[in-house]
């Protein structure tokens, strides 16, 4: 069981600001299965690569074992190759029995390795990739989102696959995920780094019960610092009043002073003095106290939403609906009937056509589709049997493609029309820094790109919301943002999202295909 040693980590991209580490120092343990929590941009995947070696650091990193990292890159041209010849390319030191021992794991026949990569399912080629990383003996691995775009079946399969395993980190934003397949928490805070024993909830409950207690102390620090002010200003008063009474006096109104008692005066000025420099003292230990707290407090601040009320009760209705791609049939029967209030949640495997009952939607006529990118309109399709939208009924939508983010956050703010301060304060209520701004949107992560484009969704007036896998990448504490304003403001809504926590708590009907 050997450890891995942090000790003053410091690191900063050549193109930032500011460190994204500064003097980080914690242990973490190779027998560990970690989870690795932390805001969008906090320096998750940036550590990992830390780890493997891929930048050059301040501080150390002292540890015995070798890292591996998943997602493998896997090139263009590899894709149009044979999935066993991909893996022998990745890792040429691979024992294709035991690659064929973790696929039966995860519940994948061997055959696949034998079709081509580009042929395979996000959740095959997650499979694929998991059993060659696990394949490998004594490396200590580095696992970066794995359920990104995988359908909630596929999920399954890889959290009872993790949680039969030990040895790893595993950076995820599926709060069900982590509660499943993890027994130890890495969290990258605001100003902290902090390692516990546990899964997501507990270390959830126990950061609420701190930050409760943070809130509590800073309220008594703060009334106790009134008060010693006021102390403060009054035995100052006092004291600077005695001290003028040392020095000079009126021999006709003062006719009984002498020695002694300027003696007493002096003595009296004197612990005037004394108990102003221990009020002092005490105002400044409090302050000091009062600024260790609330520097880890993650503010969940309440978004808004302005949904519309169309005066048709049925937004949309779908009845024996078949939609194709040229001669490909899609969906040979779908019955779907959304009203106004309805947050509908479709699940179902990937490929099945949730996103394909989407774009059917947005081309039905008499729709306006707020943000009108062309993307959905570039495949037209082919539907028969009933597919109704009520006239003039607005839709902001998401998709989940990020690659129209290009160029400057203000052009894409001036295209889907919002007004700029508005957008930019709620990218700032989730955590969004300032300094992106003014970078390129090819820049942002993931996470941040989605921010962006859910930042424009909320602020667009629509009587119905389609959100496409909206919350890949998104980290935990915006998806709770999200949860929240959806139970306040209860907007119509149609949403593929394969995070079952989330879909738990917001969908009131839910469609599996």
């Amino acid at each position: 069981m050997a450890k891995i040693q942090v000790s003053g980590l410091t690191f900063s991209y050549e193109s930032s600001y500011d460190n994204i580490f500064e003097n980080a120092s914690f242990t973490i343990d190779t027998d560990w299965k970690l989870g690795l929590i932390g805001r969008n941009g906090k320096g998750k995947t940036t550590f990992l690569n830390l780890l493997l070696g891929k930048y050059e650091y301040s501080g150390s990193i002292q540890t015995s074992v070798c890292f591996d990292y998943f997602p493998y890159t896997v090139t263009k041209e590899q894709r149009k190759k044979l999935t066993v010849e991909v893996i022998e390319e990745i890792e040429p030191a691979y024992e294709l029995w035991k690659v064929c021992m973790e696929l039966d794991f995860l519940k994948t026949d061997g055959e696949i390795l034998y079709r081509p990569y580009e042929t395979l399912s996000h959740g095959e080629r997650t499979k694929v990739m998991l059993a060659l990383l696990f394949s490998k003996d004594n490396y200590f691995l580095l696992i970066d989102e794995p359920t990104n775009h995988l359908d909630m079946a596929t999920r399954e399969v890889v959290k009872d696959y993790l949680n039969s395993k030990k040895g790893f980190i595993l950076v995820s934003h599926d709060r069900w995920l982590l509660d499943n397949c993890i027994d130890h928490v890495l969290s990258f805070n605001r100003n902290s780094i902090q390692v516990e024993k546990g899964n997501f909830s507990s270390w959830y409950e126990n950061k609420e019960k701190r930050d409760n207690f943070e809130k509590s102390e800073n309220e008594k620090l703060k009334q106790e610092i009134g008060k010693l002010n006021e102390a403060a200003r009054r035995t100052s008063a006092w004291a600077d009043k005695v001290e003028n009474s040392k020095i000079g006096f009126d021999p006709s109104r003062e006719h009984d002073r002498s020695i002694s008692t300027r003696s007493y005066l002096g003595e009296k000025s004197r612990k005037m003095q004394q108990r102003r420099k221990n009020l002092e003292r005490r105002q400044q230990n409090a302050i000091s106290e009062k600024e260790e707290l609330l520097k880890d407090i993650e503010e969940n601040i309440d978004l808004k939403l302005m949904p519309l009320n169309h005066h048709k009760e049925v937004y949309i209705r779908a009845k024996e609906l078949q939609i194709q791609y040229e001669d490909n049939i899609v969906i040979p029967n779908f019955q779907m009937e959304l009203k106004r209030g309805d947050r509908i949640l479709l699940q179902g495997k990937n490929g099945c056509g949730k996103s394909s009952i989407i774009k059917a939607i947005l081309q039905c006529s008499g729709v306006e589709v707020l943000n009108d990118f062309s993307e959905y309109k570039e495949i037209r399709l082919r539907t028969s049997g009933i597919l109704e939208a009520a006239s003039g009924l607005k839709i902001s939508y998401i998709n989940q493609d990020t690659s129209i983010l290009q160029g400057k956050l203000t052009d894409y703010i001036e295209k889907i029309g919002v007004e700029e301060s508005l957008l930019k304060a709620i990218l700032r209520q989730m955590d969004f820094e300032r300094v992106q701004f003014e970078k390129p949107m090819e820049e942002y992560s993931e996470g941040q790109k989605k921010k962006v484009l859910i930042a424009g969704s909320l602020l667009q007036k629509a009587h119905l919301y389609i959100w496409d896998e909206p919350l890949n990448y998104i980290d935990i504490f915006s998806r709770i943002q999200l949860e929240k304003l959806i139970l306040k403001y209860q907007p119509t809504m149609l949403i593929v999202e394969h995070d079952k926590t989330f879909g738990d708590k917001v969908a009131t009907k839910v469609i599996t295909m």
